[in-house]
């Protein structure tokens, strides 16, 4: 619900200023991004943001300028300014969540790229499909297949049910595999796999020092350990040295990279 959207968004900040008893900035990060050419937001996981005019719209609601950008962008400028990536040069921060978003940072600056689309992985096809992957689930923006439809936390969810007839969210099959329950075992080991063939490629193109994990599979505390070894066989080098790290700043980073907009 677009409007009720809006009247969130301009409520939350009215609040907290009601409650500091000063006026601030206002950053946003968004599940899409803004068009350059229409100022419209395109590919957002929050489909009713399709299609609107989502700054101009709060800028009016607010009486001041808008900072916004991507919630990935945002995600990887906290953990690249102070955060498990301060200092490193090059940092794609990665968010596993409802959906998969990517935010590149180089030097301390978000790459935004000339169509407003750089980092966005979550919308290329899985690579290397092989048999085990197939259907290709279909995916909101009409393609089939994309990494988003792999590796989210729903698309877990339905990988599991569909293999093992268990409705369980990413938590409880972590837990589960965990205490030794092979059916989960069996899921998240999918998952990494397909994880690690789809770093791989973002790796072979930008060749980041760190890679931070975000979003609500972040807290999967085995990724850490197992994907080094899920993406070295498709990274062209022979040695791999780019750190797989969790976010500092927790479920805070997003936010926080918002308002480091205004830095």
């Amino acid at each position: 619900d677009y409007e009720a959207t809006l009247k969130a968004l301009s409520g939350l900040v009215t609040a907290l200023e009601t409650e500091i008893g000063q006026r601030g900035t206002v950053g946003i990060g968004i599940p899409g991004t803004e068009s350059h050419s229409t100022g419209l937001i395109k590919n957002a996981n929050s489909t009713c943001l399709i299609g609107q005019p989502l700054r101009r719209d709060l800028q009016t609601l607010l009486q001041r300028e808008i900072r916004l950008a991507n919630d990935a962008n945002c995600f990887a400028l906290s953990e690249a300014i102070d955060g498990s990536a301060k200092d490193a040069g090059i940092v794609f921060g990665v968010i596993l969540g409802t959906g998969v978003g990517g935010g590149i940072v180089v030097s301390g600056q978000v790459v935004q790229g000339v169509n407003s689309i750089a980092g966005e992985w979550g919308h290329n096809p899985l690579p290397l499909i092989g048999p085990d992957d197939q259907p290709m689930p279909d995916c909101y923006c009409d393609r089939k297949g994309c990494i988003e439809t792999y590796l989210s936390g729903p698309a877990l969810q339905r990988d599991h049910f569909a293999r093992h007839g268990q409705q369980l969210d990413a938590a409880e099959i972590d837990r589960r595999a965990s205490a030794g329950d092979m059916a989960c075992e069996e899921s998240l080991r999918r998952y990494e796999i397909r994880l690690g063939r789809a770093l791989a490629g973002v790796i072979n193109i930008l060749d980041p020092e760190v890679v931070v994990l975000g979003g609500g599979l972040s807290k999967i505390s085995r990724l850490y350990r197992n994907l080094p070894a899920c993406c070295a066989p498709h990274i062209f080098s022979d040695v791999v040295y780019t750190r797989f790290v969790p976010p500092q700043h927790g479920d805070s980073s997003g936010v926080r990279g918002a308002a480091w907009l205004w830095n």
